[in-house]
């Protein structure tokens, strides 16, 4: 069976109708929802490390620290801005705009709800959408790499521009596996609109499995569980968040692409990296998780679909998945350049067509369910994808014992003094010694026997 189709659902038919000052209200909503976002979301992720490393984190300015974020952001405001002497002045100054402007653009095809009233006019809540919307949104992910590339190399200086040849390195990488994820959401959902994507999710449609009818589950994490996790991990490169923090690896690069820049551009690269993380928590959200569509079991109610609630769901989903990019930060160690290229182009690569191979057979199959086929074959697949990323790749070592490690230490190194706690004779003062009272030094002698 296809999915219904309920009443509220957005078709392309419906944008493009709406009154000026309503499509201009949406475009303020997208924008202050990106930015209101970010400010949230710093203060969310210092309360969610902080209560990972059993600290309290911000919370002194304003109830719960709710203010931190702000209070920040005027004090960069205020500081000085240093332009660096062998920097290109134009390109230096616009580089963090473009990272910005990038994030926030692909919130414009997000949908955040159904079709609702407002002030008399049915409309979506979604700004616009068009019928290759998803290619909008790899093409917004893709330019916003230029603003750091061009700030690095801009800067004048050797740490900005490694890190912004690592920031493109690391875009082409990931953005080929990310490209192949969204190809089997393609393939399954037969449209690139995100509105068309969020209504083939809903439920509703029921498969044939092992003899048995059984109501379908609609997410896209579920059908397509390998794509979701490339999908995934692939953002997590895009955005640079940890543990693929790499262009901005302060152990090395100082602060990478940003190590020149101050006050507000300084202040608007850190806002485009979490503006960034938002917009893929949404994108992922309405590509995979059902978008607005509340989850089992809010949709025993009839209502949950409908008006203004699906926006709660839709808000939710993205906290959640910002969460997730949180826990990483709090939990894995950054890794090194090789592991990172290596996981892109070795296994999420391979991966990636690999499953579209495998999809491409199933739906050629007339005889078989084809969700039926997905979930057959999808969960697996991703446990196994879980699987693999997940094993060591390396057997653990036995522990050595306590007198292997003591064996193992250099002569002299801390804490361990010398086995017969004799302290070796000091050079120098043998020489001043001797120099001072030479009758008194005889061959061999200890300079504590002087």
């Amino acid at each position: 069976m296809s999915p219904i189709y309920l009443a509220q659902d957005p078709t392309l038919a419906d944008f493009g109708r709406d009154p000026w000052w309503l499509v201009l209200g949406k475009i303020v909503f997208a924008f202050a929802f990106g930015l209101l976002a970010t400010l949230l979301g710093v203060w969310f992720e210092r309360r969610v490390v902080g209560y990972m490393q059993v600290r309290p984190g911000p919370n002194q300015v304003g109830p719960f620290g709710l203010l931190q974020t702000l209070a920040d952001g005027l004090k960069m405001a205020f500081k000085e801005d240093i332009l660096p002497k062998a920097a290109d002045k134009v390109v230096f100054f616009f580089a963090p705009t473009i990272s910005v402007i990038c994030a926030v653009t692909a919130l414009s095809v997000v949908p955040f709800g159904p079709m609702v009233s407002i002030a008399g006019h049915q409309t979506p809540l979604q700004v616009t959408d068009v019928p290759v919307a998803v290619l909008l949104l790899l093409a917004c992910s893709s330019m916003g790499v230029y603003g750091i590339v061009l700030g690095g190399w801009a800067s004048g200086s050797t740490y900005p521009l490694l890190g912004g040849l690592r920031s493109s390195a690391q875009m082409i990488s990931y953005e080929v596996a990310m490209g192949l994820s969204i190809v089997a959401v393609f393939m399954t959902a037969g449209t690139m609109s995100t509105s068309g994507i969020v209504a083939k999710q809903g439920h509703g449609t029921e498969l044939s499995l092992f003899g048995q009818t059984i109501p379908a589950p609609g997410w896209y994490a579920i059908l397509l569980l390998p794509s979701f996790i490339i999908f995934f991990i692939a953002t997590v490169g895009e955005t640079n968040r940890a543990p693929f923090d790499l262009p901005e690896a302060e152990s090395e690069l100082v602060a990478g692409y940003m190590t020149e820049y101050s006050s507000l551009k300084f202040a608007l690269f850190m806002l485009s990296e979490y503006v960034a993380m938002v917009t893929m928590s949404a994108v992922t959200a309405t590509l995979f998780l059902g978008g607005w569509r509340a989850p089992w079991p809010i949709t025993i109610w009839e209502g949950a679909n409908s008006g203004w609630w699906p926006m709660l769901w839709f808000f939710g989903k993205v906290i959640a998945l910002v969460f997730v990019f949180v826990w990483l930060r709090g939990t894995l160690p950054r890794l090194r350049y090789d592991q990172f290229m290596r996981l892109g182009w070795k296994v999420l690569l391979p991966i990636s067509l690999v499953w579209i191979l495998v999809l491409s057979g199933l739906r050629s199959i007339e005889d078989w369910d084809t969700t039926g086929k997905m979930v057959a074959v999808g969960i697996p697949a991703g446990i196994l994808l879980l699987g693999t990323l997940l094993w060591p790749s390396r057997r653990p070592q036995p522990k050595p014992t306590a007198q292997e490690q003591v064996d193992s230490r250099p002569y002299g190194s801390f804490p361990l003094p010398p086995m017969d706690l004799q302290v070796p004779p000091s050079p120098r003062i043998t020489r001043v010694v001797a120099e001072r009272e030479p009758a008194n030094i005889v061959a061999g002698s200890d300079s504590r026997e002087v």
